[in-house]
């Protein structure tokens, strides 16, 4: 395919509505935004072999470019509205890009997230999307709201998507894409791969949590990395009981305690919601994770001081050689 033919061929998958009054097709996009709301922009770039397996199915590879810009928005406590895609590929191949846009178009579909423009390019494969959403006036979580006596809370669970890469480089456990032949296929191996691959926005709880959260991030770079940034930006300190850190039973089954303390407090990449909130409002927060159909965990507290500490259920302090992944390092 030529560069429009692979243009012309997203824009036929793409649905066209009300608020989009110009998308693919010309040099920008024309997008009516309702009055009286903020816009939220967001963007991510993941290219192969840093954000994911090179042989993974290009339908995960398209939902996954979503997911994590729908994550940045959840942590910003926004509801999603449109999309731009930058998609770079070595060739234009009909059956990458028809199944890239089944897990992309999937997971927009889920949001109500319309795809309005984008461009394509000849080179390594590379994905880049701009995820723009909309928010209340002054209702935005940011990074910079937490105090000393929050509490410091985690949804869902941690931990999956950092085991699953290290079951990929140790010889791809359970028959991953890309795994030896004779690999047999193992469910719990499966559960963990599925998350490394299809990460679920945490949007409804970010939602939720306005105007109750007083800071939040989302867990990409590891969550002692992320709550570290929470900290610097709010100049506050935290400690954390990595033995609370909710693990799914997959996790527990696959690796040892020590290790799935490294994977949960320094693995990232799993895309939930690490926040903080006032003390006393504890039954609210947990009411609002109910209202998003989230569980959450608290997992430690905010301090008056800087940096961010980790220890044990026993107290004893914890560490690990690094907090979580840093580009360029």
């Amino acid at each position: 395919m030529g560069e429009f033919d692979l243009i012309a061929r997203i824009r036929a998958r793409a649905p066209t509505r009300a608020d989009v009054l110009l998308g693919i097709g010309d040099d920008a996009a024309l997008l009516l935004p309702p009055a009286g709301l903020q816009l939220v922009v967001a963007m991510d770039t993941l290219n192969a072999g840093v954000h994911f397996p090179p042989a993974t199915a290009p339908a995960d590879i398209g939902w996954k470019a979503l997911a994590v810009n729908l994550s940045d928005l959840a942590a910003m406590g926004a509801q999603p509205a449109w999309c731009t895609l930058s998609l770079s590929m070595p060739e234009a191949q009909a059956g990458f890009v028809d199944g890239f846009l089944d897990g992309f178009l999937a997971l927009a579909a889920q949001f109500d997230v319309a795809l309005v423009g984008g461009d394509t390019t000849r080179g390594p494969l590379s994905v880049c999307v701009a995820v723009h959403g909309l928010v209340e006036p002054g209702m935005a979580l940011r990074r910079d709201g937490a105090r000393a006596g929050d509490e410091v809370w985690v949804s869902g669970s941690v931990g999956d998507a950092a085991a699953a890469l290290v079951q990929w480089k140790e010889g791809c456990k359970g028959g991953q894409l890309g795994c030896p032949a004779e690999a047999q296929p193992d469910p719990l191996s499966l559960a963990l791969r599925a998350r490394l691959d299809r990460p679920t926005p945490r949007v409804a709880l970010g939602r939720a949590l306005r105007g109750v959260a007083s800071a939040c991030i989302d867990v990409s770079d590891g969550l002692l990395a992320d709550l570290g940034h929470v900290c610097a930006a709010s100049g506050v300190a935290a400690t954390v009981d990595v033995d609370a850190l909710p693990a799914s039973e997959a996790l527990r089954a696959s690796f040892s305690s020590e290790h799935r303390r490294h994977l949960q407090a320094t693995g990232g990449d799993d895309y939930e919601l690490c926040f903080s909130a006032a003390a006393d409002a504890h039954a609210v927060v947990l009411r609002a994770a109910a209202t998003a159909a989230v569980a959450v965990t608290r997992i430690g507290r905010i301090l008056p001081g800087a940096g961010v500490a980790a220890h044990t259920a026993d107290t004893d302090p914890w560490s690990a050689p690094a907090t979580g992944w840093v580009h360029f390092a």
